[in-house]
């Protein structure tokens, strides 16, 4: 895992708990914890935050994070995301403010808290490598499948967790998120 960012992320993992917000890694940092490890500039929450949570957050990240309230108030509001800027590294942290949907509490639901580092000890709930996977791939739609980047995070991915994938799992969830194509070829790419 790379440690600065893994710690960044961590520092703001450790505020949601204290909000008691339900989150999780995913994104470029989850698929480098279950795939092929690769730089990245930010890291992905996903975070059930609420109006209550926007004061207390700013408060215990402003001295470390470039934060604006406002932005994050209309996030929550709208559902949507925001992000924060660490002071020392530049490192964002992009958080997203899910939408009720099947396939997100899934993914709350199988979430595992990992081991982001060892020294220091750090560790955050992280979403699954199916769930990693499949976030992957309907981002790859999302974004016109054009991202060599997130493709190359969903390879990763089948090949380092090519035993222990849950392959049922994947095609039932693959076929909801209308992302069943995608899959069936990473398979074949990734020789599986």
């Amino acid at each position: 895992m790379l440690l600065e960012p893994a710690l960044i992320t961590a520092r703001v993992t450790s505020i949601l708990e204290m909000l008691k917000v339900r989150y999780l890694i995913g994104g470029s940092l989850a698929s480098t914890l279950h795939g092929m490890i690769r730089t990245t500039q930010d890291s992905d929450l996903v975070a059930e935050l609420h109006p209550e949570h926007v004061e207390p957050l700013v408060r215990e990240l402003k001295d470390e994070f470039y934060i604006d309230e406002q932005m994050i108030a209309e996030a929550v509001a709208r559902r949507s995301s925001f992000n924060i800027i660490h002071r020392e590294s530049f490192f964002k942290v992009d958080v997203f403010i899910p939408k009720r949907r099947p396939f997100l509490e899934e993914q709350f639901a199988r979430a595992r808290r990992e081991t982001l580092s060892t020294e220091p000890m750090v560790e955050a709930l992280v979403a699954t490598a199916e769930d990693t996977l499949l976030a992957k791939l309907e981002w790859y739609r999302m974004g016109g499948e054009v991202s060599e980047r997130q493709w190359r995070d969903v390879l990763g991915i089948l090949e380092v967790q090519a035993e222990n994938l849950d392959l049922e799992y994947l095609r039932k969830w693959a076929k909801e998120l209308k992302v069943s194509d995608l899959f069936e070829q990473a398979l074949k790419e990734a020789s599986l």
